[in-house]
């Protein structure tokens, strides 16, 4: 007769290798409002996850800020208090630094070429933030960032003396204000309106989507027309929650998430087109700047300080502006 204690424990140890699946609610949230298109497609994706899941998987949305700003939910999943949000690839960086690369300033000059180092660089992201924890998912494209002021800006030497938003605990960011000789004012992105209206700061960059939104048009009245800095934004959740869903609904999960991004990265670009277009019928002044060299060359000067101070990777920047070199020498689309 087979001993009892073996039994159990041969019992235990092949339900180690079983992936039980156990019905759990994972909890995300987001600082943007609800009701936005966007919004509304990520509760109807959690919602066919749900479904195809037969309610393993659930996801409840914290949207508007409700659980704070992005540093404040990346804190709330390190406890366990939230398990994932839907976060600007910024806030991300302490987790993997290289993810800025996209962000350095005047880099891309055309969609197409989003494209194309996207195609190439997007899991070199992913893989990177993987080490350090982070599960993330497509990306979305949030858009170029544009600067707008109460004051016309054309010149680099227009610069001075701004008072401009960052946000709040982005030193990468920081250095490359300063590089522009503007003064950084650390906000969390629920407080810029009060900061514009207070006359904390007085600039802001940020894609026409973003700026139309959170209604910081009504408090500038000048848009620098040209696009200095691409951002983004994704889906990103702790690994220790992610590891609990089992290897068939991860697949579900990852599939629908996916395909909810992708979408929205082609959403969010038209409609940034038409939020550009709408900030210029209201009243906001498109300023061509001059001396675009001199723009660039500064730019270039803050990669250089970046890299100086260890915020991001010298190969990571060689690698991505080998790629771009590379898009521009063949011209080759991103579906090659």
């Amino acid at each position: 007769m087979i001993n009892k204690s073996i039994l159990a424990i041969c019992l235990f140890v092949c339900l180690l290798h079983v992936d039980v699946a156990i019905a759990a609610t994972y909890k995300i949230a987001t600082i943007s409002p609800d009701g936005l298109s966007w919004m509304k497609q990520l509760r109807a994706g959690v919602k066919e996850i749900e479904t195809a899941t037969d309610g393993r998987v659930k996801f409840k949305i914290y949207p508007g800020g409700v659980q704070g700003d992005d540093q404040t939910v990346l804190r709330k999943m390190r406890i366990g208090q939230l398990h994932g949000g839907v976060l600007a690839a910024g806030s991300l960086t302490r987790f993997y630094p290289d993810l800025q690369i996209y962000n350095l300033p005047l880099q891309f000059q055309s969609y197409e070429e989003v494209d194309y180092i996207r195609k190439e660089m997007d899991q070199m992201i992913t893989d990177g933030l993987a080490e350090a924890g982070i599960v993330s998912f497509a990306f979305s494209e949030t858009g170029f960032a544009y600067l707008l002021t109460q004051e016309p800006v054309k010149t680099v030497a227009d610069l001075k003396g701004l008072k401009a938003w960052i946000p709040d605990n982005d030193p990468i960011a920081a250095e490359l204000i300063k590089s522009f000789d503007v003064s950084p004012i650390p906000l969390g992105i629920t407080d810029v309106l009060a900061g514009l209206q207070t006359g904390l700061i007085d600039a802001v960059m940020a894609p026409p989507a973003v700026v139309l939104a959170l209604q910081w048009h009504n408090h500038v009245s000048y848009m620098t027309d040209l696009p200095l800095v691409y951002i983004y934004s994704m889906l990103a959740m702790d690994s220790k929650a992610y590891k609990r869903i089992s290897e068939e609904d991860k697949l579900v999960v990852r599939t629908v998430v996916d395909a909810m991004f992708l979408k929205m990265d082609s959403e969010n670009r038209q409609d940034n087109e038409k939020a550009y277009q709408a900030l210029k019928s209201i009243g906001i002044k498109p300023i061509e700047p001059d001396h675009i060299d001199e723009w660039r060359a500064v730019a270039d000067g803050s990669i250089e300080q970046l890299i100086g101070s260890g915020k991001i990777t010298p190969e990571a920047v060689r690698l991505y502006l080998a790629n771009l070199q590379k898009y521009r020498n063949g011209s080759p689309t991103a579906s090659d």
